[in-house]
């Protein structure tokens, strides 16, 4: 806990998730595919920044458009994610009050829209001081005379000073109030210091023609990496598509989060770019949801993670298919989803040339799969973890059980290749190199 959290009056009212559990303190428990970063101190940051620098350098050299991966808490005090995650999240839930107010619950997120009027009417019955529509009058609004959930959350972008963000609607009376009663000067500085380090590796990246990729992490931390990452986009993402944000789409809210950016790149014009896993703290978040209290943020089954990553990877192809600006990573080993990917691109008309759609897998997994999208054309993409063998072997072994068709993959693979030896012996092109 941070001091300014320990000296807090009415703790009692912080959200169940957002707040440090012991039990679950070391972040790596049953996280098979993920590196788990601790805070130590600001020094140790800078470290973790430097390591990141020389990723992006490496990518830069290595390939034309590479990409390098960076994880948002190795560069600062994970308490402030927390934090903020809870900040953003209470805003979102107030919005939806207020939307059940006007009968517009049970919607999707876009389509719930708040007529302005009705809402200041609401926000005074709650005893709120001041005119909302003030606020929403220098042209801010998407639809004239009604606010959505992104003209709502942009009721908190332009607050400068940073622990002025961590303030929260009260349900009760409507009034703004502070998460914290108390935030210490040194705490300021640490989440500053955060964002200069993101800052310096998103430039960094530019210079060295790499795509960044930032890490999705736990769903306590993830609302408030999701909207560092859009900040960053709206920086760097301009001309092209440099910052990637991941969508984990284990989660039941995983679509929303898709469509709610991609909405969001329109209106401002910056380039969409996201990466598309299925997601890697299934058993911790399950396990601390559980332990704490609170709804389980993960899709009830596998077969529903199936289906959410197709709905959000098709409302992406939709998007780059309309307006050439999105662009998606789809970082997957699942032979269904690469032809699903396939399918839809070809029913689209987009073309492998585009460089529009990226395919992803580790590096020495599943090549029956990288190979063939590499010769015909498409973008393709090895992760490549790195480090003391100690380390980076159990890593890779465990990745290699969490995916459940993998040794099927090898066995397909090697198949393929012993069908592939038997042809080049039988028509004398040992050394046969495929037309691109």
């Amino acid at each position: 806990m941070s001091t300014s959290e320990k000296e807090s009056p009415g703790a009692d009212h912080r959200e169940k998730k957002f707040t440090a559990h012991r039990k679950f303190g070391d972040r790596r428990e049953g996280v098979t595919s993920a590196r788990t970063y601790f805070y130590a101190d600001e020094a140790k940051c800078d470290q973790h920044m430097e390591t990141f620098l020389k990723c992006i350098k490496a990518s830069g050299g290595s390939s034309e458009d590479g990409f390098s991966a960076i994880k948002m808490t190795a560069l600062g005090r994970p308490q402030f994610l927390l934090q903020f995650s809870e900040v953003l999240v209470k805003w979102r839930r107030f919005f939806s009050f207020l939307a059940a107010k006007q009968g517009k619950d049970g919607v999707e997120v876009l389509e719930q829209k708040l007529d302005l009027e009705q809402l200041q009417i609401c926000l005074a019955r709650l005893g709120a001081q001041g005119n909302i529509q003030s606020c929403f009058s220098d042209g801010r609004l998407h639809s004239s005379g009604m606010v959505d959930m992104l003209d709502w959350n942009s009721l908190i972008d332009e607050r400068t000073k940073i622990s002025n963000l961590l303030v929260v609607p009260n349900l009760q009376t409507g009034q703004l109030e502070p998460l914290l009663s108390k935030f210490t000067e040194e705490e300021e500085r640490q989440m500053k210091r955060m964002l200069q380090r993101l800052d310096v590796l998103a430039k960094h990246a530019v210079e060295n023609g790499v795509r960044l990729m930032v890490d999705a992490e736990q769903t306590y931390f993830q609302p408030a990496i999701s909207r560092l990452t859009v900040e960053m986009k709206r920086i760097f993402n301009t001309d092209k598509a440099v910052v990637f944000n991941t969508y984990q789409c284990y989660l039941k809210e995983a679509f929303d989060n898709v469509s709610m950016d991609v909405e969001l790149s329109r209106r401002e014009g910056w380039c969409f770019g996201a990466k598309l896993v299925r997601g890697a703290y299934m058993y911790q978040e399950r396990s601390r949801a559980a332990e704490i209290g609170y709804e389980d943020p993960i899709n009830p089954d596998y077969e529903c993670t199936n289906r959410m990553y197709h709905r959000c990877l098709d409302y992406v192809l939709e998007e780059i298919e309309q307006n050439k600006k999105a662009n998606v990573m789809v970082a997957s080993h699942n032979l269904d989803t690469v032809k699903h990917t396939l399918r839809r691109m070809n029913e689209m008309g987009l073309a492998p040339t585009d460089k529009k759609v990226y395919f992803g897998q580790l590096l020495g997994m599943c090549d029956q799969i990288s190979f063939p999208l590499a010769q015909a054309g498409f973008p393709v993409y090895k992760y490549v973890p790195y480090g003391p063998v100690n380390e980076v072997i159990p890593y890779l072994s465990r990745r290699a059980q969490e995916n459940r068709g993998f040794m099927k993959g090898v066995q397909m693979e090697r198949d393929l290749l012993w069908k592939e030896l038997m042809r080049r012996l039988a028509s004398g092109e040992v050394f046969y190199t495929p037309a691109l």
